[in-house]
């Protein structure tokens, strides 16, 4: 079987390239380039296709016996036992804008078990890493450091991330449910990329996230970013995260949170 750090070392080395390829090919807005998803809000551009198309390739080309699963491609099959899970753009419409926090996001699963993470955001020089057992940490041109969540942070003292759906229905239930957040917590911080809210995370710069909606490929690395940071990522009432909700904290804080938040319905529209 491959060690986790070796699935580590390609993945970094793969989403490393594919930000370069998308700063440095990032086109102008057009209907060329643009096109939308499941709402005229969801968008996907033809960067996501060409950054998606250039993992699978470069992992392909490494591991030819492994299987994918990306947010553009779908799925495909293998029999290695080895699964990659693929965000080649989280945070599209940042990347649209040209807003900074945009990331490439890729995760490893060896017999259905997250064991490697990756996730580079080029316009902060930042890459986070993890792999099973073996800590999660923050590269920049300063340096390497190890993260570790904030834990047992009062919820009037907590700086908490969250994100929105597409459909208009469901943000409407969204902001009922933020009605019932706000007055409780610190404030709120809404990136528009939930890779980065995790890894945020995961590094102490805010101290817990939710959010109902977030696929496969949103949450493959930065989940075990964050459980390698020390922190807790589930959903409601002890089911495991899925697109009917996710949350994301240190001790104590997941806990307090997910009190506030159960009651809201936060995972229904």
């Amino acid at each position: 079987m491959t060690r986790p750090e070796d699935l580590l070392e390609l993945a970094v080395a793969t989403a490393r390239e594919a930000a370069r390829m998308l700063v440095q090919e990032r086109p102008a807005a057009g209907p060329d380039v643009v096109q939308t998803k499941s709402s005229p809000t969801d968008v996907v551009t033809a960067m996501d296709r060409a950054a998606e198309k250039l993992i699978v390739e470069r992992i392909a080309e490494a591991r030819p016996g492994d299987a994918f699963l990306g947010e553009e491609g779908g799925e495909t099959g293998g029999g290695s036992g080895v699964r990659w899970v693929i965000d080649p753009i989280d945070g599209t419409v940042n990347y649209l804008y040209d807003l900074p926090d945009w990331a490439v996001s890729i995760g490893a699963e060896a017999d259905g078990v997250p064991v490697a993470g990756a996730i580079v955001i080029p316009r902060r020089g930042e890459v986070y890493t993890a792999s099973r057992g073996g800590g999660a940490f923050l590269e920049t041109a300063g340096g390497r450091r190890r993260l570790r969540v904030n834990e047992n942070v009062p919820l009037a003292q907590a700086l908490v991330a969250t994100g929105f759906g597409y459909a208009s229905g469901r943000r409407a239930h969204q902001a009922e449910v933020l009605r019932g957040v706000l007055p409780n917590v610190r404030d709120i911080r809404r990136g528009g990329s939930a890779c980065i809210d995790l890894c945020a995370v995961a590094a102490g710069r805010v101290d817990a996230y939710y959010e109902r909606g977030t696929q496969a490929w949103d949450v493959a690395a930065g989940a075990l970013i964050v459980a390698e940071a020390g922190g807790r990522v589930a959903g409601l009432d002890g089911a495991p995260m899925s697109p009917e909700f996710t949350l994301a904290a240190g001790p104590g804080t997941f806990e307090s949170l997910h009190a506030l938040l159960a009651p809201l319905d936060p995972a229904h529209d």
